[in-house]
């Protein structure tokens, strides 16, 4: 197509999904901080590393940064082309992207928040949920492009909603982590064979997506792979926990997981999985889910 791209932010989830962009569009710019990992992908997958400066030149600009206030801090200082449309699929702050959505068209730059979930293995699938919030039109015409990298997209509201859906979505998340964690722990100390359980429970109202993936393929096997960090849950169920007050609600559950999610990431070890939370509960147990 000859609709040119750029993407912002080779992290994990970054480095992945703009591997997919090259297959649909003929132009695929590229910048991460770390320069060196851009000009990596380019020699790996045809992008084209480039300076910020001319990656938002493109009419499609996709950031996936750690925080709002990351992206906040890179767009306050760029000249972006007119009539660019910039999809931020970080995880994000609402506020943040209402900020971002009326600042930038002052510009005649539409912003769309457009959170993803599916983790690195979505990513490398071309399989991820895009969450989006922003206005329609924008929201067609940057289409196609997010198609490139997802399969399930959908526009969830005006700027701001499709973080509110992504904080909720891993606030409901931790929540299964939590109950999953109490609830394995306790049949473990009765003696049942978890693998056993796991199946059963798998077939039965009591499953989740954390009982279907993150138990069997991090936490019974011990492997705690890095994908989604623990500190990025925490801030995550923190953006959800802010929604809460903003609206006024009495929600005990949400508060209660993120008082236990922030507890665990200040007991874990420095680069821990989010997965890593359960291990939390084996402290204070003293038994290992395995």
């Amino acid at each position: 197509m000859s609709t040119t791209v750029a993407f912002i932010g080779l992290g994990a989830m970054g480095y992945r999904m703009a591997v997919h962009l090259p297959k649909h569009f003929d132009t695929v710019y590229v910048w991460n901080r770390n320069f060196e990992k851009a000009k990596q992908h380019a020699t790996e997958y045809g992008t084209t590393a480039v300076e910020i400066s001319q990656a938002v030149q493109a009419d499609i600009i996709f950031s996936c940064l750690p925080t709002s206030l990351d992206v906040e801090n890179l767009i306050q200082d760029l000249e972006i082309k007119s009539g660019a449309i910039w999809v931020d699929c970080t995880s994000g702050v609402p506020e943040s992207a209402r900020k971002l959505a009326s600042t930038l068209a002052q510009n005649n730059v539409q912003f769309l928040d457009a959170p993803v979930s599916g983790q690195t293995i979505g990513a490398e699938n071309a399989t991820l949920t895009f969450m989006v919030g922003g206005q329609k039109d924008a929201f067609d015409q940057a289409l196609p492009a997010m198609q490139a990298l997802g399969k399930l997209i959908k526009h969830v509201g005006d700027s701001g909603a499709g973080f509110a859906v992504k904080a909720v979505n891993n606030m409901m998340m931790a929540v299964h982590l939590c109950a999953a964690a109490e609830g394995f722990t306790t049949l473990k100390a009765h003696g049942v064979n978890l693998n056993e359980a796991l199946d059963c429970i798998n077939a039965s109202s009591g499953k989740s997506g954390v009982t279907e993936s993150v138990l069997p393929q991090r936490v019974f096997n011990r492997s705690f792979p890095l994908t989604f960090a623990l500190p990025l849950l925490a801030k995550d169920t923190g953006i959800a926990v802010d929604l809460v007050r903003e609206a006024k609600l009495s929600t005990p559950v949400i508060s209660l997981t993120q008082n236990l999610i922030n507890i665990a990431n200040s007991l874990a070890e420095p680069e821990s999985d989010f997965s890593s939370a359960v291990k939390m509960y084996e402290s204070w147990s003293k038994i290992t889910l395995d």
